[in-house]
């Protein structure tokens, strides 16, 4: 038996699957071995992947700055941590009790989005809570890009921190950090942004 007719038969044997691939635009695709077919969306994609594996354990970055997913926004993980205050980038907290300050500025994680517009603005929100002495959680979908740029984003422009040092600070808290390609190139290169 040749080669391609051994890579053949494999194909043919494997499991039937389906794939759903979503654009930056919204749109979905469905894909599988036999067809492409347009999905219907049933509501506003968030431009990032759902995370259903719980993550509600934030991690201490500095003295009242704390990051995370949008999982440690429980009023359990909230009390807990002490945290009086939430900076949600991206989504929305899903938050339990009034008492919580919060704050959300739309960000999308996407390597075009200029992450320092969204850097500037929680800088005054993260720099008030400290000031007051009360905890601020950051949080976005799983706590791994668009939080995590902006804490990063905070200690270079708060305690003049360069890049590696703010990156390595907040992934020796965070190891799951990763923020996009194109965070990653604008916290880089922060002088042509500010």
């Amino acid at each position: 038996m040749s080669f391609l007719a051994d890579l053949v038969e494999r194909k043919n044997n494997l499991k039937p699957t389906e794939t759903v691939i979503t654009f930056a635009n919204g749109q979905c695709l469905k894909e599988s071995r036999a067809m492409t077919l347009p999905v219907q969306i049933e509501k506003k994609p968030f431009g990032f992947i759902v995370d259903n594996k719980p993550d509600d354990k934030p991690a201490k970055i500095l003295e009242y700055l704390y990051l995370g997913s949008q999982d440690c926004c429980s009023k359990e993980v909230l009390q807990a941590y002490d945290i009086s205050n939430i900076l949600s980038i991206g989504i929305e907290a899903p938050l339990q009790d009034d008492n919580i300050k919060n704050q959300f500025l739309e960000c999308l994680d996407l390597p075009e989005t200029n992450i320092w517009n969204t850097i500037k603005t929680s800088v005054e929100v993260i720099r008030k809570s400290v000031n007051n002495c009360e905890s601020i959680l950051v949080h976005c979908n799983a706590g791994i890009s668009r939080s995590a740029s902006v804490v990063i984003g905070y200690l270079m422009l708060e305690y003049n921190y360069s890049f590696d040092n703010a990156y390595e600070h907040v992934r020796s808290a965070r190891p799951v950090i990763r923020p996009n390609d194109g965070f990653m190139k604008q916290l880089k290169n922060y002088h042509l942004y500010i």
